[in-house]
């Protein structure tokens, strides 16, 4: 079995399975496609210097929108919900609760622990001040996005959130439904700026004196960026992060599936299409021990993938080097795969899925068993499907109320407790060759009865 027909074969069998061999040889996108460094930049720093007018000039000339304004009317938003077809207001409205429940469930009390008598630190959680919350556009439309990115936000309490997502040319407002799940959040400030503008925009705000557009208005900016976006979004959240904190700098999604002989192949081949049809550059790569299983999926590929509505996209994708099949010797190797490949999405559709789940270490979300598909994640699991992506799963975080939150600690020391440690203090400052730290805890027992 050298080759199949739809998607690119890696056989990995009698392979030793070490970081370096699988890091080389594990289907990845290149870099290049990933890296729009020299058209970003500028337009980055043309929106610091020239503020509105440099969103203006780049929607005009990204999204061929021209307008007096970004900021969406309330009136817009209330309509939007108006005309929402019912079933997709039920929909969000689910996954609304979903998520809350989950995210309200993350957000950590305050901890006060005391280290010696009369000595304490106390450990909080604040959230942020303002955040912006990107919601992509383009060769689809992403409601759930906005659900996704704002319900950990207000679970977190951040007291002032915007949204942005890309205009509609034939209006020059994003997708309605975007706008519809905005107004079902209380979100009321929603900007009509795509792309690494809207970054940008987020990043360094402007203001009225912006001016030429015909309506003042202001944008402020914000103290953390998340959301997912195009290789030009995550190229701005990554130029920008000395300026804001920012989620991660995503690429193009992925899904990797565990699957052994017993698996259903068109459950496999219709997960792995589920995610390949967002994008050409997403990623779809499945991990088995089974080659007949192998063969299996890649025929049903191909019979699924001719008959989608995207089909070209799909095709793309699972033909590109971001994808293949990955033959292993057992599922044992395929666990080292899997976490090799810090994926995205992980499926496991294997015997003892469960069990295998605990040894999954580097995964975005894990989705056990043939019925719980990365498409249940997308909307309405509870989960959160803004992931890290790129192999950033072995060190990155899927969006969660935790990004919204800042860790400071209060310290509370009595006189007592301070003197039970002034000569660590004194030692240690002596040893780092700063005395002044010393002085500054020993004034406070020295004989002062001299003095004046």
């Amino acid at each position: 079995m050298d080759t199949l027909e739809n998607i690119s074969l890696i056989d990995l069998r009698g392979t030793a399975l070490d970081r370096r061999t699988l890091r080389s040889r594990l289907p990845r996108a290149s870099a290049e496609q990933n890296a729009p460094l020299e058209a970003v930049r500028p337009l980055l720093d043309d929106i610091r210097d020239r503020g509105r007018a440099a969103v203006a000039d780049a929607t005009a000339r990204f999204d061929g929108v021209t307008t007096g304004t970004f900021r969406v009317p309330a009136t817009a938003l209330a309509e939007s919900v108006e005309n929402l077809d019912p079933a997709v207001r039920a929909g969000l409205e689910e996954a609304i609760r979903r998520v809350r429940t989950v995210s309200a469930a993350e957000v950590p009390s305050p901890r006060t622990t005391t280290v010696a008598d009369g000595a304490s630190i106390t450990t909080r959680h604040l959230p942020a001040d303002r955040v912006g919350l990107y919601v992509p556009g383009g060769l689809a439309v992403y409601p759930s996005s906005v659900v996704m990115n704002a319900v950990p936000a207000q679970e977190a309490g951040v007291r002032s959130i915007a949204i942005s997502s890309p205009p509609q040319r034939d209006t020059g407002l994003p997708h309605p439904t975007v706008l519809a799940a905005a107004h079902l959040l209380g979100v009321g400030e929603v900007w009509a700026i795509g792309g690494a503008q809207a970054i940008g925009a987020f990043a360094f705000g402007f203001s009225d004196e912006d001016g030429e557009l015909g309506t003042a208005e202001s944008m402020e900016p914000v103290d953390i960026i998340t959301g997912p976006g195009n290789a030009y979004v995550a190229t701005a959240k990554a130029l920008v992060r000395e300026h804001v904190g920012i989620d991660a700098v995503a690429g193009p999604t992925e899904i990797i599936v565990l699957a052994d002989s017993a698996a259903d192949p068109e459950y496999v081949a219709a997960d792995l299409i589920s995610q390949a049809e967002h994008d050409p550059l997403a990623a779809a790569v499945l991990v088995t021990d089974s080659p007949s299983l192998a063969h299996a999926v890649d025929a049903h590929l191909g019979t699924r993938s001719a008959a989608a509505e995207h089909a070209e996209r799909i095709a793309t994708s699972l033909a590109g080097p971001q994808s293949g099949i990955v033959l292993v010797d057992s599922v044992d190797a395929g666990i080292a795969v899997v976490n090799a490949y810090a994926g995205e999405h992980v499926e496991l559709h294997v015997a003892d899925a469960r069990d295998v789940a605990g040894r999954i270490v580097n995964g975005g979300a894990v989705f056990v068993g043939p019925h719980t598909p990365v498409a249940l994640g997308d909307y309405i699991a509870g989960s959160n499907h803004v992931l890290p992506t790129m192999g950033t799963a072995a060190f990155g975080d899927c969006l969660s109320v935790h990004a919204f939150l800042r860790v400071s600690q209060v310290v509370e020391y009595t006189r007592d407790a301070l003197a039970e440690v002034a000569d660590h203090i004194s030692s240690l400052a002596t040893a780092e060759r700063l005395p002044a730290h010393g002085e500054s805890v020993s004034v406070r027992f020295a004989d002062r009865s001299q003095e004046g």
